[in-house]
């Protein structure tokens, strides 16, 4: 059986030893397209303030390791997939056949459609490429504009700013993380970065960037420039999936994938960012670009592949960001539902807040800042749909009882009811 992986983030490299566990003899190839070993993103921040070298952002260390288990890494860009031959065909013109395929193509940085956001010294931080860049072209106490303050803008925020930068962060949005968190978990996390000496412009869009000098001029909405020596552009990311036109492959904004993770050409899988599979909340059909659900799309694909019927639970939206030492999270609905309820318990001055979305007796949704001692339980509450009952309105009076009545809905005991912050 030969077994074709393209893409050597994580989804590929997990997937490709699940399937060496499954199948000892099989042919398994994974194919990426850049230069390095198998590496991780959510390491480049690490790498930015020197706490990693590059070494240390590879998923596997040691370079016998992909050797030892018959694994071929290979490098190429795809050009085309031609699913009727089954062959991926590269752009240097070779063909690669395959048994069984699976897509972990991720994805890649995007831009927005702004004059001059092309210019040199405008950078991403997506690849091992752009944080050298950014490393070799800062230095401490030079002007740093940051475009956008989604989940991938602060985790590069964090980063820079251990760089010692002077940095100014614009965000479109009328709130920090507008995709993870409501306005006063965004609004607390927009002051606590203020507090630390970063300049915070939301509901602000940069308009143009042009070269002035040796510096960068950006134009803004509301009339006003910033000057920057470098500007790091974190406006989102795409699934790469520009080379699927003519498989007959069904797309959506990503790759459509049922509960094996199979597309809808049979034979053919895809896990991680560019995997558009069941959502656990849901139950549509979504992106949960996060780690979390690479891991388990490459496990639960590569049983498939090897013929061990196996099924994807859905993913469940959660995220977990450490923004300068204020941890925040987001799990599920939590945004609400339809005729649910909420429960929420805010300390400004603290800078802890909880939210908490039911819909009935089970809860849906969490946001939290500054409490990390829930994290794990909001997430199994959602996770297990345990029915709360009684506990419902006890949370609903006061939120912080979630690890009581985590417990005692979930284990059988709980724990002293403890209240406020």
């Amino acid at each position: 059986m030969d077994y074709v992986i393209v893409g050597a983030g994580p989804a590929g490299v997990i997937g490709a030893e699940t399937l060496r566990r499954c199948d000892p003899q099989g042919k398994i190839t994974i194919i990426g397209d850049e230069p390095e070993p198998p590496y991780s993103r959510m390491a480049l921040p690490y790498l930015l303030v020197g706490n990693v070298d590059e070494a240390g952002t590879h998923l596997r260390h040691g370079p016998e390791h992909y050797k030892g288990l018959g694994i071929e890494i290979r490098q190429g860009r795809v050009k085309e997939l031609d699913a009727v031959n089954k062959n991926v065909n590269l752009m240097d013109g070779e063909a690669v056949f395959f048994d069984r395929l699976l897509i972990a193509t991720g994805s890649h940085a995007a831009r927005p459609p702004v004059k001059g956001v092309d210019l040199d010294g405008v950078e991403n931080c997506w690849t091992l490429e752009d944080a050298r860049r950014i490393a070799n072209r800062t230095k401490p106490g030079d002007r740093v504009v940051l475009m956008g303050a989604g989940f991938i803008g602060l985790i590069v925020l964090e980063a820079l700013a251990k760089r010692e930068l002077s940095l100014t962060v614009v965000e479109m949005a009328d709130r920090m993380l507008p995709r993870m968190m409501d306005d006063v978990g965004g609004a607390m996390i927009k002051r606590w970065c203020e507090e630390k000496g970063i300049t915070v412009l939301t509901g602000t869009k940069v308009t143009e960037i042009g070269q002035g000098g040796e510096a960068l001029s950006l134009s803004l909405d509301g009339g006003d420039s910033l000057e920057a020596d470098l500007v790091v552009c974190a406006t989102g990311v795409r699934p790469n999936i520009d080379f699927l036109p003519s498989s007959g492959i069904k797309t959506d904004v990503g790759i459509l994938v049922d509960e094996q993770l199979e597309t809808s050409v049979p034979g053919i899988f895809a896990a991680g960012d560019v995997a558009q599979g069941p959502d656990f909340s849901t139950g549509n059909q979504e992106i949960h670009a996060i780690q979390p659900t690479a891991s388990e799309h490459a496990r639960v694909a590569a049983l498939n592949m090897a013929g061990r019927k196996s099924r994807f639970r859905g993913s469940l939206s959660m995220n977990v960001l450490s923004t300068l030492g204020l941890v925040s999270s987001s799990y599920g609905l939590w945004m609400g539902v339809e005729g649910g309820e909420r429960a929420q318990a805010v300390d400004e001055r603290g800078f802890k807040y909880l939210r908490l979305e039911f819909e009935e007796d089970r809860l849906v949704g969490a946001l939290s800042l500054g409490l990390t001692q829930h994290v794990g339980v909001l997430r199994g509450l959602i996770q297990t749909r345990v029915k709360l009952g009684p506990w419902k309105d006890r949370l609903l009076e006061d939120p912080h009882g979630v690890m009581s009545a985590y417990l005692e809905s979930t284990q059988g005991g709980a724990a002293p009811f403890a209240a406020g912050y």
